[in-house]
């Protein structure tokens, strides 16, 4: 500055640090501005409408999303048959002891990956229920082994473009149907609902439980990935519940006491050997009064042994031990013809005082084990002993379908639980599913067959569909409240899950994933981004997705989900509140680039 002469003022260093300092602020300020304005037009465009010309219409085309979103990258066609946790190309770093190579071992958060798993050349929209259970499309399963080893028992047939499901398997060459008929004259209990549950271990192709389905009985066919090629992604392409599973070091990702019948045809699992854990496993999931079915070796020794290239001494050893097996651990033999023999798990408690008896083996578990602690928890052997109570007894359940709306006993264990709690949720959920039909009318159609309910409470929305042509899977969080006894004591299936890891499937394996405000809940721990490309993965093409969540999460979402080439909109629920919307989303059918079509 200068005097009113024109000579300049000596320098100040104070006032041109003020100056300064004047600047840096008056610029941070403009910058901050300038950067809520961008923010709020971002935000604002975030929730704009989807360009239909982009998006195919489901159902009401009233309430579209627009989102600019990051769009996600094509996985390269080597992995289009990816299931993260279970992936042979990374078998090599663990151990082959008992095949624990073959268990869940999830990649690490810096290996994940981060793009759309394409389906195969040729991949068709699935062949539809009822007729999937008899055939589904080559190219959407595109795997051969099973076809050329197990030509001879009748597991498939490749018939031009089709797989043909026979109903053949290794004890039942000549048909399923067959084969449960003998069981059901061996167990009674088959036939008049008192069996509703169960679980076949090594299930090939899934024929035991899609003949069951038949006769009111909801199985959850059990199979690792191996050199059957794709045994679950066979069973669920024809619209047969399975997960990928194997009992080698871990327990199932089941409660205790659930199911109400476990069956093996000659899956091959050596029961009696490393202190008998796979069979007590089996025993731990299994209720009390329920029944283990086994066929194949070393059942009816006598006129089979030529054929299972051993000797009769050594079969005739085999069966005595696991004979005597399942007595230390209160089973009893039930019934017996041909090659299938039936135990059942004793129901009176008596048998297992023998356990503290410190020479008696297998022992009783210490009351420090968890029963239905079944996420990543090591098997032990040893016997995890029912409650006493008649709660878990199959024969002190309703009989289906009458048990599916009855408050089992289970519920009062759960904090918060009650028969009052548990029957307002049965009613909201018939409320609930109804509106979703009017927003999404292919439910109850041909289009849906495979359901996951990826956060289930009690199994309620389940039980609302349970007299459409589908299924649920119910998954019950590993960190959320143990529920899933109560799904099971209902007569519905489901497992537990930690939701920061992908599930144990093939891709393209449901119709349907229904969201109950799991990003509210999981949020906190699992990146959204992940759970999402989890979603696209085990969806299959032109498959459909509701989210129910906060208006805070569905604008979160709703980018995300046109990043991965989903169509969605935005709809209000059932009571039209402002706090919570529904997001409907369909999955584009679309093929790699560097797919040969």
């Amino acid at each position: 500055m200068k005097h009113k002469d024109g000579k300049p003022y000596p320098p100040n260093k104070n006032s041109k640090k003020i100056q300064v300092t004047l600047i840096v602020v008056l610029l941070c300020g403009f910058s901050f501005y300038l950067g809520g304005i961008f923010y709020s037009e971002k935000e604002t465009y975030a929730t704009k409408e989807v360009n239909r010309e982009d998006e195919t219409p489901i159902g009401n085309s009233a309430g579209y999303l627009q989102t600019r979103g990051n769009s996600f990258t094509e996985c390269s066609a080597d992995y289009q048959d990816y299931t993260p946790c279970t992936d042979p190309r990374r078998w090599k770093k663990y151990g082959l002891h008992r095949l624990t190579f073959m268990e869940r071992h999830c990649p690490p958060n810096f290996e994940r990956k981060e793009c759309l798993v394409p389906p195969p050349d040729g991949y068709k929209v699935p062949i539809r229920w009822p007729k999937s259970k008899n055939e589904c499309w080559y190219r959407n399963v595109p795997y051969d082994w099973i076809n050329k080893q197990k030509s001879n028992q009748h597991w498939l047939v490749k018939e031009g473009e089709k797989f043909i499901f026979p109903g053949g398997g290794t004890m039942f060459p000549n048909g399923v149907g067959k084969y449960v008929d003998l069981m059901e004259d061996l167990i009674p209990q088959m036939k008049d609902g008192t069996v509703r549950t169960a679980i076949d271990t090594g299930c090939g192709v899934a024929s035991w439980g899609g003949d069951l389905l038949d006769r009111g009985i909801l199985t959850v066919s059990l199979a690792p990935r191996d050199n059957h090629e794709a045994q679950v992604q066979f069973a669920l392409e024809r619209g047969i519940p399975a997960v990928l599973g194997i009992i080698s070091t871990q327990r199932l990702p089941f409660p205790s006491n659930s199911f109400d019948m476990a069956h093996c045809s000659r899956c091959l699992i050596p029961w009696t050997e490393f202190g008998g854990v796979y069979l007590l496993e089996v025993h731990r999931i299994l209720r009390p009064g329920g029944f283990w079915v086994l066929s194949g070796p070393p059942v009816n020794y006598e006129n089979r042994w030529r054929g299972w290239n051993t000797t009769i001494e050594e079969q005739r050893s085999d069966y005595e031990k696991l004979q005597d097996l399942l007595t230390s651990m209160c089973f009893k033999l039930f019934n017996k013809k041909d090659d299938i023999a039936v135990w059942q798990k004793l129901t009176d408690n008596s048998c297992y005082k023998k356990l503290d008896n410190a020479d008696n083996y297998p022992p009783k578990c210490d009351d420090g084990t968890e029963p239905d602690s079944a996420w990543y928890t090591p098997l032990r052997p040893c016997v995890v002993v029912p409650p006493a109570t008649r709660k878990v007894k199959l024969n002190a359940l309703a009989k289906w379908p009458e048990r599916l709306h009855v408050a089992p006993e289970r519920v009062s264990d759960i904090r918060g639980g009650s028969e009052g709690a548990f029957k307002h949720d049965d009613s909201k959920w018939k409320v609930r599913a109804k509106h979703y039909k009017k927003l999404l009318p292919a439910i109850g159609t041909e289009k849906v067959r495979n359901v996951m309910d990826m956060n289930t409470l009690y199994g309620g929305f389940a039980a609302a569909l349970v007299e459409d042509p589908l299924w649920v899977m119910n998954v019950v969080s590993s960190y959320a409240a143990n529920t899933l006894p109560v799904v099971y004591d209902r007569g519905l299936i489901g497992m537990f899950h930690d939701w920061c890891e992908a599930f144990s499937t093939y891709p393209r394996t449901y119709d349907l994933l229904h969201v109950d405000n799991l990003f509210t809940a999981e949020s906190h721990r699992c990146e959204m981004k992940y759970v999402l490309l989890e979603m696209d993965r085990i969806l299959r093409p032109n498959g459909y997705a509701i989210i129910r969540e906060s208006s805070y999460f569905i604008d979160i979402v709703a980018p995300m989900a046109k990043g991965m080439r989903w169509s969605c909109r935005e709809e209000d629920t059932e009571y039209s509140g402002q706090n919570e919307k529904i997001l409907i989303c369909q999955k584009k059918l679309w093929y790699s680039k560097e797919s040969s079509l």
